[in-house]
């Protein structure tokens, strides 16, 4: 199970983009945008090691903007929407950006009054909001910005892979293989995702007065109420040793000598379950694997604690108590800011009502809360030693909305074939092949067709299933099976 929105800090090792500010000096460019071409530049290698400059002024104008966009997807130009780009245009502009950069490309559509700024954005898949729409054409020039460096930054689709053929022989001869797994890797086996409608663990947590449900992962939450997250922490727990057809695949990639790493954002630690080495695994948000003490930071298995997590109730930790026991000659009195302090500290107040009981500190399974720093193994192995190996990446199982994980795919040479197997495709990335349908499903069908033998007992022997393509796209194939 992933979580929805990304765990940040000072001090991951993957640092946040730098923003880069390019120009393009247009003379039809109206007073409220004088340099049209403002916008975030291409995330370079290098610079998920380097801080932003600290202005934050781009970043700020621009997130202002951000609120405001919509989105408008590819089949919708297809169909046809009025003042919009149509599809043959996008998909023109979008390739003449990635031959010229930024600026040319400003220079010679703007520039020379071949498009509006306003039409333009639609090529990018912003559709302009209403309030806008009596506005001059200047007005648009920021969204367009922001349009356009999206695009500038994401990875092109290399265009000699699109067959199942071409995914089958990917996974035959590749050698390194980068997997990156969300919660539908998981799903089959009754753990819930967080954004499904009405079944998402999400779509359940309006009972607990929350302003927003991702609070119960939030760590000040935590610290102020933790039973919050053990009331549903429960649910998202294993409670048996059992792992997907998804998972076993992982696994035979691993039996292959082909798995170079599997970034995971689920905390199920199910992968433990099929047997996929701690060494070839990064778990991005943690996992249940552990639990540390919130107070002496004392560390356990995660399963000493799950007959507590399973009943609903707080994990206490057993070390505190012997650490109160000897410190037993120090008594230490509470401040008003709850801040304590030693009695030998005291001004001589000798009362004893305001004197602590020491209490257990709670085991917090080590899971990254929001608020918490991504574990800097995270950074490192994908920037020091999987960046300069990597020859296949496959994303499993995940929306790709949570960064910096979601970052991934764009990190790593742009020459590396990518393939996504998920129910459902993602617009904001490009990858080369998309096999959609039940993930298990897929990873199955690939296997028989790749001539492995993928042994689980969810997978039916007689099982038979068909790909169908998707109208429109050479690349993108359904995957069902035969009679469900």
């Amino acid at each position: 199970m992933d979580l929805v929105s990304a765990p940040s800090g000072e001090s991951s090792s993957l640092k946040n983009p730098v923003l880069e500010v390019a120009s393009a000096d247009v003379s039809k460019a109206g007073t409220a945008t004088e340099n049209i071409a403002a916008a975030k530049g291409e995330v370079s290698q290098s610079e998920y090691e380097t801080d932003s400059d600290g202005s934050g002024d781009e970043w700020e104008t621009q997130s202002l903007y951000e609120d405001a966009i919509q989105v408008l997807r590819d089949e919708q130009l297809r169909e046809g929407v009025p003042d919009a780009c149509t599809l043959d245009e996008a998909v023109a502009y979008r390739k003449r950006l990635h031959e010229i950069g930024k600026a040319a490309f400003v220079e010679e559509t703007l520039g020379q009054d071949t498009v509006t700024a306003k039409k333009l954005c639609t090529a990018f898949g912003i559709l302009p909001p209403a309030f806008l729409d009596d506005a001059p054409d200047e007005a648009f020039h920021p969204l367009l910005a922001i349009a356009i460096s999206r695009e500038f930054s994401r990875r092109p689709k290399l265009p000699q892979y699109n067959t199942i053929d071409d995914a089958v022989r990917l996974l035959k001869e590749c050698k390194n293989i980068v997997v990156l797994t969300g919660a539908g890797i998981s799903t089959s086996l009754g753990i819930p995702d967080f954004r499904s409608k009405d079944t998402g663990l999400y779509s359940q947590l309006a009972h607990l007065g929350l302003s927003d449900p991702q609070e119960v992962f939030d760590i000040q939450v935590f610290r102020e109420d933790p039973s919050i997250f053990f009331s549903i922490a429960k649910d998202i727990l294993p409670t048996e040793k059992k792992f997907s057809p998804t998972h076993a695949f992982i696994r035979l990639l691993q039996d292959k000598g082909k798995l170079l790493t599997n970034y995971t954002q689920n905390i199920d630690n199910i992968e433990a379950n099929a047997g996929v080495l701690p060494e070839n695994i990064v778990q991005c948000h943690g996992s249940f694997a552990t639990a540390t003490c919130v107070k002496c930071q004392r560390k356990v298995m995660g399963d000493e604690i799950f007959d507590e997590i399973k009943k609903g109730v707080i994990p206490q930790c057993t070390s505190c108590p012997t650490i109160f026991a000897e410190d037993s000659g120090v008594k230490r009195k509470r401040n008003s800011n709850g801040v304590h302090r030693s009695r030998k500290d005291n001004d001589g107040d000798s009362s004893d009502d305001d004197y602590e009981i020491p209490t257990a500190g709670v085991m917090k399974p080590d899971i990254t809360f929001f608020g918490e720093d991504l574990p800097d193994e995270f950074g490192h192995r994908l920037l020091h030693h999987d960046r300069d190996r990597v020859d296949l990446v496959i994303v499993i199982g995940t929306s790709l909305k949570v960064a910096p994980v979601a970052e991934v795919p764009g990190v790593l040479p742009r020459t590396v074939p990518q393939l996504y197997i998920s129910r459902t495709p993602v617009s904001h990335t490009e990858f080369d092949i998309d096999l959609l349908g039940d993930c298990d499903v897929v990873v199955s069908e690939l296997c028989r067709r790749a001539g492995w033998e993928l042994k689980h007992e969810m997978i039916p022997a007689d099982e038979k299933v068909e790909v169908l393509p998707v109208e429109g796209y050479e690349s993108r194939h359904v995957f069902k099976v035969v009679g469900a």
